[in-house]
């Protein structure tokens, strides 16, 4: 096969997933709301009325107003500027430690399920160990261990995660390397990475990103819980599980203050999974014409 054989078809397959998921409306709606919300995190510091610390000591508890539009805090600081602010931790969390762990968890589920034999039991033995504990607890106590902080919560999340992604990379490359495709690249010998990651993970790799968008959402529900025990980002830093920890003592007469934020956690996750669904429809080869 030629090289602009190959590449009209790797644009015919993109284009198809493309098209499928376009016609899903709930995936389309999450895709277009998560990037409104990361358009408007990265732009706070131009649309953000006010930072995310600034104190009005005069102004503290009030209710939604023109002047701020979701009201303020125990401290007088604008909700909705800290909304924007705290999206930036939140989103970079989630994101950023769902890619390290894609990365460890795809290579080493790929040399598991490749190799197999005593490699993939190794590998695998030390994933149950870890995955003795769930995901939740794990986090809670690496980052105890660690001790509170940005980059520290990405640590903890980054390895509670790797597990999921390494059993799903090993299960995918599993049902694709006895292939004919496969077959014929070891038939001339081609180097055992070149099998790996030029004919294996590209025909595995479409539940790896399903579990990645569903990841992400859950990484940054899981962020929000460490930073609302005291685990995760610390004040004066904004982030949306860490300004419920600090306005759950006024939820009775101040609900405002925990209402926005819950919101914006929970319409970020909805949005993460449906287009999740949306991507595991669009993606699954069952569902192709």
């Amino acid at each position: 096969m030629t090289k602009e054989r190959k590449t009209a078809k790797k644009e015919s397959m993109f284009r198809l997933t493309f098209e499928r998921l376009m016609r899903n409306k709930m995936a389309i709606a999450g895709l277009i709301f998560l990037g409104i919300v990361v358009l408007m995190a990265l732009a706070a510091p131009v649309i953000a009325p006010y930072s995310y610390e600034e104190q009005d000591l005069f102004n503290t508890l009030k209710g939604p107003s023109g002047e701020h539009i979701f009201g303020t805090d125990n401290l007088g600081r604008d909700i909705f500027s800290r909304i924007l602010y705290g999206g930036r931790n939140s989103l970079i969390i989630g994101f950023v430690s769902v890619g390290i762990s894609a990365v460890i968890g795809v290579v080493l589920g790929a040399v598991a399920g490749y190799y197999g034999g005593k490699v993939d039991m190794v590998i695998m033995r030390l994933l149950d160990v870890l995955q003795s504990v769930p995901a939740i607890l794990l986090a809670i106590a690496i980052a105890a261990t660690m001790g509170p902080g940005f980059k520290n919560c990405i640590i903890a999340l980054t390895v509670s995660s790797v597990p999921g992604f390494v059993r799903m990379t090993r299960a995918s490359c599993m049902n694709v390397q006895g292939l004919e495709y496969v077959e014929a690249a070891r038939s001339i010998n081609a180097r055992e990475s070149r099998i790996i990651f030029k004919h294996i993970l590209p025909n595995a790799i479409s539940p790896i990103f399903v579990h990645a968008t569903m990841s992400v959402a859950t990484a940054i529900l899981t962020s929000a819980s460490l930073s609302f025990i005291g685990l995760g980002v610390q004040p004066p830093a904004a982030e949306w599980g860490a300004m419920l920890a600090e306005g759950r003592n006024y939820i009775r007469g101040y609900s405002h203050i925990v209402i926005f934020p819950g919101l914006t956690i929970m319409l970020v996750v909805l949005s993460l999974n449906m287009l999740g669904d949306g991507l595991r429809d669009a993606m699954d080869p069952r569902l192709k014409n």
